[in-house]
C-alpha cells in the first residue's frame, strides 16, 4: 500500500494543467509530511487537513519544492492550522521555520526523505526522493505531461539539464515520479530520458536555425515553434532565451543589439500583457513561471560565433 496520497488543488489553468499536486506522505508513527501545499486557497488547506485526519495522521512537517505562487503560499495557513514547521531551500524567499538539508535527508516520523538540490526551473528548487517507494516528488522539474518552462532570470538551462542527469544517473532504481502537475509517471527513467533528449533536440533546432543566418528571438520562435499555438509563443521565447544565454556563456553564440523599436508582434511575443491574456488570477503564476516580471525591452539578433 502506497504511503503517498495526492490532494490536487482546485486551480486548473494553462500553466498548472489540472491543478497543483500536493502530496500527503505517511511517515509512520502517526506523522505525515505535506509536500507542496499549493496556492493560498482555504478549501485546499482544509482538504489536506481532512486527508490526514481520514488516515489518522498528524501533519508534522510541510516542505516545498520551490517558491512559485501555485506551490508554496498555502504553507503559512497549513502551518498555522497544524503547528507543523515549514521547510524550504536555504536560498528561497518562502517564509519558513527551517532550511531543507540539501543533498541530505529530511527525517519525518520513521522515514528519511532525500532532498536533492535541483536548480534549473528556479535556483531554489529541490526534488524529494522517497526510497521506500523509489519515488521522486519533482515539483516543476518534471511534469506528468508536457514539458517544463525554463525561464531566466529565475531559471537557467544548463543547471536544469544537470538536474535531469542527476535524477537519472544517481537514482537508477527510481520507478515513479510524482510531479507538481499532471498524472504520476510510472517509468521514471524513460521520462527522464525523454526530457533530456527533448532539451538536446530543441538546442539542435536552435543552432540549425542560426546556421541560416542571424535572427532575433521572435524570428527564432516563429521558425521553430511554427506548429505551436501563438498564445504559447511568449513561453517559447523565454525558452529560447535560456538556451541562448547558455550558448553565449559557452562562446558559441554572439548577441548583437538591434537599433530599432520593436514591432507590435515582437512585443507581443517578448512582453505580453498577461493580465489581459489570462486574467488577473492566473497572471501572477504565468509571470513567475516565465520570468515575465523582467521585461525584455532590448531586441538582440543572435548569430553563431
Amino acid at each position: 500500500m502506497s504511503r503517498v496520497e495526492l490532494v490536487r488543488a482546485p486551480n486548473p489553468s494553462a500553466m498548472t494543467l489540472t491543478g497543483t499536486n500536493s502530496y500527503l506522505v505517511d511517515c509512520g508513527g502517526g506523522q505525515a509530511l505535506v509536500i507542496d501545499p499549493g496556492p493560498p486557497m482555504a478549501r485546499h488547506v482544509e482538504a489536506l487537513i481532512a486527508a490526514a485526519k481520514a488516515k489518522g495522521l498528524r501533519i508534522a512537517a510541510i516542505a516545498v519544492t520551490h517558491g512559485h505562487p501555485d506551490h508554496a503560499p498555502a504553507s503559512a495557513a497549513l502551518a498555522k492550522a497544524t503547528g507543523a514547521p515549514i521547510y524550504a531551500h536555504p536560498s528561497s524567499e518562502v517564509r519558513r521555520d527551517r532550511d531543507l538539508p540539501l543533498d541530505a535527508d529530511l527525517t519525518v516520523g520513521e522515514i528519511a526523505v532525500h532532498v536533492l538540490d535541483a536548480p534549473g526551473h528556479t535556483f531554489e528548487h529541490v526534488v524529494f526522493y522517497l526510497p521506500e517507494e523509489a519515488a521522486f516528488f519533482s515539483g516543476d522539474v518534471v511534469l506528468g505531461e508536457g514539458t517544463v518552462v525554463i525561464a531566466p532570470p529565475a531559471g537557467a538551462m544548463r543547471p536544469y539539464q544537470h538536474t535531469l542527469h542527476r535524477m537519472r544517473d544517481e537514482f537508477p532504481g527510481a520507478r515513479t515520479i510524482y510531479p507538481g502537475h499532471g498524472p504520476a509517471v510510472e517509468n521514471a527513467r524513460a521520462k527522464l530520458d525523454e526530457y533530456i533528449a527533448h532539451r538536446e533536440q530543441r538546442e539542435r533546432e536552435l543552432l540549425g536555425a542560426l546556421a541560416h543566418g542571424p535572427q532575433t528571438i521572435p524570428e527564432l520562435v516563429i521558425r521553430i515553434y511554427t506548429e505551436t499555438r501563438r498564445i504559447l509563443w511568449p513561453a517559447a521565447a523565454r525558452q529560447m532565451l535560456a538556451y541562448l544565454l547558455a550558448l553565449q556563456d559557452e562562446r558559441r553564440v554572439i548577441a548583437v543589439k538591434v537599433d530599432r523599436a520593436m514591432t507590435d508582434e515582437e512585443t507581443a511575443i517578448l512582453n505580453p500583457d498577461w493580465v489581459n491574456v489570462v486574467g488577473p488570477v492566473d497572471a501572477p503564476v504565468v509571470e513567475a513561471e516565465l520570468g515575465s516580471m523582467v521585461r525584455l525591452d532590448t531586441l538582440y539578433r543572435y548569430e553563431l560565433a
